[in-house]
């Protein structure tokens, strides 16, 4: 069993206090068809700041909204995963990119004295502002920020499962990329994708170009609010996973496979039922003596996260 020796990473070149100023050079929506969903491609120069040549594929770096909040304090800052390979955009390093999806909601009361009656819509504050770029904004950028969530030093050691549900799908643009078109590889790359909609889902004709390329990387879509294409309920990663557990069984008891989870708080749970119930997580993650007794099938979001811990071989960043 070959375990991942990750490269070093730059962390926190650029601080809050003292962020670089980025320029958008492009901000196209990275959907195709009808969606209820708004996401776009951003894309930074970097150049001549303290973050050019620094980011690694699957790090993330800050944005600063500008303004104020509702206590009159300066924006928190926000963080976004990397869509880009560690060269960047352009193989120099000069220019990075990220996945912004605009957050739409609606107020819901949530502590005493808030009106139960006020159901108005509200915008993120960053997603919003980064959607709202255009070619020369400049934005105030801070990082990298991350050290594990990476690809390995020696990729070719290693075969990989990219899963990822939204916007967590970022990191596996860059990364696929950096696999297959800057290092060549002829490791075995799966990249499974959950949407609620086919429409939904983000940057599906790269990725069926990728396959289309290169016979080593293999493209799975779960559409959770889709029925299936033999007629059967639509599918979260997870039933996906066990539905054609025949490829992903023998994959993952690979002992060179790596696994990439990312997108929404509590994906992983599912999945690592799914991997218990079928006798193939021992290698991803261990499981607390309370919860071995349980079965797989029974355990809860809860449980899951206080007792399973993930293991050199499982790369987790959820949101």
């Amino acid at each position: 069993m070959t375990q991942p020796q990750l490269p070093d990473a730059a962390l926190g070149i650029a601080h809050v206090s003292s962020p670089v100023t980025g320029k958008i050079v492009s901000n196209e929506t990275c959907l195709k068809g009808k969606s209820a969903s708004f996401v776009r491609h951003t894309v930074i120069d970097i150049s001549d700041t303290l973050l050019e040549g620094k980011c690694l594929v699957g790090q993330a770096f800050g944005v600063l909204a500008p303004g104020m909040n509702e206590k009159g304090k300066p924006h928190k800052v926000r963080l976004y995963s990397l869509a880009c390979p560690s060269d960047g955009e352009n193989g120099d390093g000069k220019v990075i990119s990220t996945t912004t999806k605009r957050e739409i909601g609606e107020y819901y009361p949530q502590k005493t004295g808030d009106d139960p009656n006020d159901h108005s819509l509200f915008l993120g504050v960053c997603s919003n502002y980064l959607c709202n770029l255009k070619p020369g904004d400049e934005v105030r950028i801070t990082g990298p920020n991350g050290k594990r969530f990476l690809l390995p030093s020696k990729t070719e050691q290693h075969d990989y499962l990219f899963v990822a549900t939204g916007t967590g799908i970022a990191p596996f643009r860059g990364m696929a990329l950096e696999l297959l078109e800057k290092n060549s590889t002829t490791s075995q790359v799966h990249l499974l994708m959950g949407a609620p909609y086919t429409t939904d889902l983000i940057y599906d004709d790269l990725f069926k170009r990728l396959e289309k390329e290169h016979k080593n990387f293999h493209y799975h879509t779960a559409i959770s609010r889709e029925p299936t294409l033999d007629g059967g309920p639509g599918q979260y990663v997870h039933h996906y996973l066990s539905k054609h557990i025949n490829i992903f069984g023998q994959f993952l008891e690979n002992p060179r496979t790596l696994l990439y989870i990312c997108g929404l708080a509590g994906m992983q749970s599912g999945l690592f039922k799914v991997m218990a119930e079928h006798s193939i997580g021992n290698n991803y993650f261990t499981i607390r003596e309370k919860l071995a007794d349980i079965p797989p099938s029974d355990w809860d979001v809860n449980q899951v996260r206080k007792c399973v811990k993930i293991t050199d071989r499982c790369m987790v960043e959820v949101y």
